[in-house]
């Protein structure tokens, strides 16, 4: 279907724009939400009629949307959430909860401007695109952890799920260290003591075992 667009649509054009588009794209989105008229003769009449009209407000609303970005951009909200020791939410973070975040931080924005692609299911520091206009958009970084403590170590850079494994790993490591070293510290005192039993004149019990008695040597001796 072909329509003219109102406004600038990312990845299709800007304003005035005659573009091609699927029927359910435009049935569904475009046309509803006033960003786009039918492609036909009456509207483009329409269109070029109003176009200056058009444009005026268009520029008006992205000027307003510049200086709401001032002190939107840039902002870091802190979410608490249950979640796993794999660090997965038992639920997720929507648009609704970034909205509501954002306005107790004193950014104001709508649940139709936050872009979040898929609602996020995992701790840890999220960038999120926030569209305040067609041609304004600015990024905010949302830190879902399980505690206070946590989002401050994510605020840091620190990956905590991979610190909560390096924790876990270390004493088994040091464990088996330990073992190891006692290992070789129980074969060194062996071998040591084999040469010193040696210079005594001591002989190893298999080694007494497999020696011929002198009562065993006489008997031989007898019976030859």
């Amino acid at each position: 279907m072909e329509v003219i667009l109102l406004e600038r649509v990312e990845k299709l054009g800007g304003i005035g724009d005659v573009v091609n588009v699927k029927t359910g794209f435009a049935r569904n989105y475009l046309l509803p939400n006033k960003k786009a008229l039918r492609a036909n003769d009456a509207n483009r009449k329409v269109f070029e009629a109003n176009r200056s009209r058009i444009e005026a407000d268009n520029a008006e609303k992205r000027s307003v949307a510049e200086t709401d970005a001032k002190s939107v951009d840039g902002k870091t909200v802190q979410l608490i959430r249950q979640a796993s020791n794999t660090g997965q939410l038992y639920g997720s973070v929507s648009a609704r909860d970034i909205v509501d975040a954002l306005d107790a931080d004193g950014a104001k924005v709508t649940k139709s401007q936050v872009i979040l692609a898929r609602p996020i299911k995992a701790i840890g520091m999220h960038e999120v695109k926030i569209a305040l206009h067609p041609e304004v958009s600015v990024n905010v970084h949302v830190n879902v952890a399980r505690s206070p403590e946590e989002a401050e170590l994510q605020a840091q850079g620190i990956d905590v799920i991979a610190q909560m494994f390096e924790d876990q790993a270390a004493p088994i490591a040091s464990q088996a260290l330990s073992d190891e070293s006692e290992e070789a510290e129980g074969e060194a005192v062996t071998e040591a003591e084999t040469p010193a039993a040696e210079e005594a004149g001591e002989v190893p019990a298999a080694e007494e075992a497999a020696a011929p008695s002198e009562d065993e040597n006489e008997g031989e001796a007898e019976q030859q």
